[in-house]
């Protein structure tokens, strides 16, 4: 009997998970901070460093312990830019940086050097979609005949914290919602506006990525940068501070918010397509490389400091030099095997570059490599084919995970004599690494320096540099954002903050999530502005566009294959867009190929369209909802609109008002919408057209009650 109850299965109530779990449950409410080993945490905003300004150092247990544990947390994806495409290029050299510089890739014209890169999305996973409100990653791999060295950027050149310390803070709370995980890609929600309404350095950051900035038009009509502070050193040992920009060759240009959300239930992959499209059509993407330096006497002549990464140094008061090009031509062969397993960390300097005490990159240079270990499984990632230099290695490296490398002999140490010292040190004129000779002086101290206690002087100085267009954007992705987070207290915290700012931002955010204006709130007096900071002062280019033109049976055949000479010759992408695929047949007996039917595209998969004419194409048309609907809804997004002969009648058709539309053969371009009956010239009606591709938006068609006033 005892020995059929002890068999017996037991009975289990529902509660008894619950109770074993009941141990491992911890609830942090009311408790102290404490390190994973039950140490009570004196603080957590600043590493421990050598001085005020100093070095980060490796002794702060409780800062290696909460990196590591960050870096160490998702499986088997990248914790932050875990979404991104990669693409192969090169460098090429203007002109010999010596002067400046000891790295070989940059010391004559001409020189050419192998790149990869990968563009990406920081916050959402793997599965995310393109086109959401977030930092874009721009992150370089030179393979030079000198090692291999990256610059990790973002097409932002300023940060969220000061201190690397903080940076698990700021990610999990941007990250989903630990109870629900919930939102993805996605910093609408308490978590991440909490933290940001206590952490007043980040407003600078925030602005920023309130902004169009934050939603590209694609990787290649955005600019990118090193963020950190970098140091540039010569061979008589000079050092200069040095900051890196990337500057698209196609200009800064963005989506709207309503169409970057419908764009993401469209095709998700609106970014990567657009990318690897574009170098398949041989189409390249290219970008110059720009450095602004400084020279060490001139460190503190500024009203900023140099190493603060939550600061730009403006443009104006530090000039971009172009020194070099990039042209990414050819995509990978295998995504996962490059894309997927390349590792960037910014510690992977050449000669002549070094790192600064700027503590977010100090903090970095710890991270990155201790993420490449658990995510690409040890120390012998650096074998992966897409991150091999393309210079021999050699080192007394030759265990650990996954090696490939086949080494021959038994020395494996150093020094030896029984390989004659080999592999040994290379002295400094043999071409050695050494990092620049700098004075470290100071007492041990969790604390930062005065000169990063100004939060908001930039935050003005972006807003006042800012369209109104631009401001009226930043103020509707504020509503947007803050609209979605719960709690009051924390809405009211932020414009709290933006009244810090400036006083209309902080009143115009108020009025759209339910929470007063603040009073008695004094704002930063900076008055001026950088006009380098507006998206409105690029490059005008009808490079790299996609143009819809709208056809069915009976569409003019002569005027679209002119159309499309035309598009082709300056360099923009056309496709035939109808009701349905197949073939159409023009008013004269000509077939063309459809691209894309209705159902699988829509106006916000293109930069402009254009309606060539024909009687039975536009009295068809004027039937299908979705054609007109295409003419609305690129009207509403500012694009530009084109129509010829009976197409002016699709346009009328439409639900576009207050712009002239052309009744004669004159041809009328108003706000962007270029039209004509019967023009004289053909070529004529195209390159207004062209014109106004090439200035991307036409904000003057948005509403005129604007909410920033000017």
């Amino acid at each position: 009997m005892e020995g059929k109850d002890k068999n017996k299965p037991k009975q289990v109530d529902a509660h008894s998970k619950d109770e074993q779990l009941e141990n491992f449950r911890e609830s942090s409410e009311g408790e102290f901070l404490t390190t994973a080993q039950g140490v009570k945490v004196s603080h957590t905003d600043d590493s421990l460093k050598a001085g005020e300004r100093g070095p980060t150092l490796m002794e702060d247990f409780h800062f290696r312990e909460k990196l590591t544990h960050f870096d160490h947390e998702p499986i088997p994806e990248r914790i932050v830019h875990a979404r991104g495409s990669g693409v192969h290029g090169y460098f090429e050299c203007y002109e010999s940086m010596t002067e400046y510089t000891m790295a070989s890739f940059l010391s004559e014209k001409g020189k050419k050097t192998p790149v990869f890169v990968r563009f990406s999305q920081v916050v959402g996973n793997k599965g995310s979609a393109d086109t959401v409100r977030d930092v874009r990653g721009f992150a370089t791999k030179f393979y030079t005949d000198e090692g291999n060295y990256d610059l990790v950027g973002n097409n932002i050149p300023i940060f969220f914290i000061q201190d690397a310390i903080k940076f698990p803070d700021l990610v999990h709370a941007i990250k989903p919602d630990p109870d629900n995980h919930m939102p993805q890609a996605s910093a609408a929600h308490d978590t991440f506006w909490d933290f940001i309404s206590l952490m007043p350095e980040s407003m600078h950051m925030v602005l920023w990525v309130l902004s169009d900035r934050a939603i590209p038009r694609s990787y290649s009509m955005m600019e990118g940068f090193g963020v950190n502070t970098f140091r540039f050193i010569n061979a008589q040992g000079q050092a200069r501070f040095v900051k890196f920009h990337w500057k698209p060759k196609k200009g800064m240009h963005s989506l709207v918010w309503d169409e970057a959300q419908k764009i993401a239930g469209k095709d998700p992959d609106f970014l990567r397509r657009d990318l690897w499209e574009s170098i398949e059509m041989g189409q390249p993407f290219e970008f110059e490389l720009g450095v602004q330096m400084i020279d060490e006497a001139d460190e503190f002549k500024f009203d900023f400091d140099v190493l603060d990464v939550t600061k730009i140094w403006p443009e104006e008061d530090v000039p971009v030099k172009i020194i070099g090009k990039m042209t990414l031509n050819r995509n990978p062969d295998n995504f996962f095997a490059e894309t997927e397993q390349v590792a960037f960390h910014p510690g992977n300097v050449v000669r002549g570059i070094d790192v600064t005490n700027d503590p977010l990159l100090q903090g970095r240079l710890f991270s990155y490599l201790d993420t490449q270990l658990i995510r690409l499984g040890g120390p012998n990632f650096t074998e992966i084919p897409i991150n091999r230099p393309v210079v021999p290695v050699h080192n007394n490296q030759r265990r650990a995970y996954h090696r490939q490398t086949i080494n021959k002999g038994k020395v494996n140490y150093f020094p030896n004599s029984l390989d004659d010292g080999f592999p040994k040190p290379a002295p400094a004129e043999e071409g050695g690494y050494v990092h620049y000779t700098e004075r470290v002086d100071g007492h041990k101290i969790r604390n930062r320096s005065e000169s990063f206690r100004d939060h908001f002087s930039q935050a003005k100085l972006f807003w006042n540099s800012l369209s109104q267009p631009e401001k009226k954007h930043l103020v509707e992705a504020a509503h947007f954002e803050l609209g979605k987070v719960d709690n009051k207290n924390i809405r009211k915290r932020m414009v709290e903050l933006f009244a810090q700012v400036d006083s209309v931002l902080a009143e115009q955010v108020a009025m759209g999530i339910g929470v007063p204006a603040p009073s008695g709130i004094s704002p930063s007096p900076i008055t001026k502005s950088s006009p380098a900071l507006s998206m409105t002062n690029t490059v005008k280019s009808a490079k790299g566009r996609k143009v819809a033109i709208l056809v069915d049976d009976g569409y003019n055949h002569a005027q679209l294959v002119q159309i499309e000479q035309a598009l082709k010759q300056a360099g923009a992408q056309a496709q035939i867009v109808s009701m349905l695929l197949g073939t159409k047949k023009s008013m004269d007996g000509q077939e063309i190929e459809v691209d894309k039917p209705h159902v699988a595209t829509a106006s916000i998969m293109f930069d402009a369209i254009i309606i060539p004419g024909g009687h039975l194409s536009i009295e068809a048309m004027k039937k299908q909802g979705d054609a007109l609907h295409f003419i609305n809804e690129a009207f509403k997004h500012c694009k530009p609109i084109a129509a010829l002969s009976e197409g002016v009648n699709l346009v009328r058709e439409s639900s576009i008002q207050d712009i002239h539309l052309a009744d004669s053969n004159q041809i009328v371009s108003d706000k962007g919408v270029v039209t004509a009956l019967q023009p004289d010239s053909i070529a004529e009606f195209t390159e207004r057209f062209i014109q106004a591709l090439s200035e991307h938006r036409h904000w003057e068609r948005e509403p005129s009650k604007a909410l920033v006033p000017a």
